[in-house]
C-alpha cells in the first residue's frame, strides 16, 4: 500500500476534501482536539495532520504522575470528534495517564458518528444532563442513557452514538489520555447479542440510576454502579449525595486516580487551603491524601471515581 503524509491548516476541511475523493476515515486522534487522521482508498493510505511534530499514541501506558487538579465550570470548551464540544477536566493529564472531559452536544438530534472503537485500558461515560441513544457491540438493540446513567466501555468494544437530546452533557474518563479512535467499516450495529462476552478482563456495564438504591457512605449516601466488578477491580465509580449537614468523608485511596465532578449543587472541598465547589467544577486528589466535603447543598450530586494501580 502506498503511503503519504499531508500537513494542513484545518483538519476538518482536509478530511472533507479527501472523503470527496473517495477516501474513508480509518482512525483519528485525539478525541477532544483532533489533529491527526489516517484515511485509505484502495491501496492508498494518507496521514493528514495539523501537528506533524505531535507524538503518536503509544501502545504502552505512560507513567502516572499524581497531582492536585481543580477545574472550574467557566473554563472554555473546544470542538472535538464528531462535532462534540469538549472541556478538559485534567489539563495536566497526570503524566499522560488519564484524560477526563465534560462533553456537550448543545443542539441535539442525530449525531454524525460512526461505528468505532478505542485502544484504551479504561473508559467510562456518565450522563450529567439530557439523554443520548447509543448502540454497543454484542449488547442488543440501541438504548437510551438518561441523567445519572453510566456505561463502562471495555477496551475494543465497537459502539456508536446515534442521537441526543438538546443540551446533552456527559463526563468521560479514559486511560490513557492520548489514544486513537478507530473506525470499523465492516461491523453493523446492532449485531447478534452476546451480553456475557468479556473484552480482555472487563465486560460491558450499563448502570441505570433510576433502578439503583442509595446506601450510606461516609456521612452521606451513594449510588454504587457495579464498575468495580465489571472492571475486575480496576476502577470504582459512584454518585454521592448528602444525607444531613454532616461532612462527607473519604478514606485515603491506595491507587491512582481520585476524581470528583460536581454534577449538581455545591459544597466545600476540605483539602489543602479549602475550595468552594459549584456545579460543573471538578477535581483530582493525589492518592493517599485525606479529604472531605463540607457545607454541601441539599441538591449536591458528586460523581466520584477511583482507579487501582494499573
Amino acid at each position: 500500500m502506498s503511503e503519504r503524509d499531508i500537513v494542513c491548516a484545518d483538519l476538518n476541511v482536509a478530511l472533507d476534501s479527501l472523503k470527496g475523493e473517495g477516501f474513508r476515515l480509518e482512525l483519528i486522534y485525539p478525541a477532544d482536539d483532533p489533529h491527526t487522521a489516517v484515511l485509505t482508498r484502495a491501496d492508498e493510505s494518507v496521514r493528514v495532520t495539523t501537528r506533524p511534530d505531535a507524538p503518536a499514541p503509544s501502545p504502552n501506558l505512560p507513567a502516572f504522575q499524581p497531582d492536585f487538579v481543580l477545574t472550574r465550570s467557566s473554563d472554555s470548551a473546544g470542538e472535538g470528534r464528531a462535532g462534540m464540544l469538549y472541556r478538559d477536566l485534567i489539563p495536566s493529564r497526570l503524566g499522560g495517564r488519564y484524560i477526563a472531559s465534560h462533553i456537550a452536544i448543545p443542539e441535539g438530534g442525530p449525531v454524525s458518528d460512526w461505528v468505532h472503537f478505542h485502544r484504551i485500558a479504561l473508559q467510562l461515560i456518565h450522563v450529567r444532563r439530557g439523554w443520548v441513544r447509543v448502540v454497543y457491540e454484542d449488547q442488543g438493540d440501541p438504548f437510551v442513557m438518561n441523567e445519572g446513567d453510566l456505561v463502562l466501555q471495555p477496551p475494543g468494544i465497537r459502539h456508536r452514538v446515534l442521537e441526543s437530546s438538546p443540551g446533552l452533557e456527559v463526563v468521560e474518563i479514559t486511560c490513557p489520555a492520548l489514544h486513537e479512535t478507530f473506525a470499523d467499516h465492516e461491523l453493523e450495529l446492532p449485531n447478534t447479542p452476546d451480553p456475557d462476552r468479556r473484552f480482555g478482563t472487563q465486560h460491558f456495564l450499563h448502570h441505570v440510576a433510576a433502578r439503583t438504591s442509595w446506601t450510606p457512605f461516609g456521612g452521606g449516601e451513594a449510588q454504587e454502579t457495579g464498575v468495580e466488578a465489571a472492571t475486575g477491580g480496576i476502577a470504582l465509580a459512584r454518585t454521592i449525595r448528602p444525607r444531613s449537614s454532616s461532612p462527607i468523608d473519604f478514606q485515603p485511596h491506595d491507587g491512582e486516580l481520585v476524581f470528583g465532578f460536581v454534577l449538581h449543587g455545591s459544597a466545600r472541598l476540605d483539602f489543602g487551603e479549602g475550595f468552594d465547589l459549584d456545579s460543573g467544577d471538578s477535581f483530582v486528589i493525589p492518592p493517599g491524601d485525606l479529604w472531605r466535603l463540607t457545607q454541601a447543598s441539599d441538591d449536591l450530586r458528586l460523581l466520584h471515581l477511583t482507579t487501582a494501580r494499573l
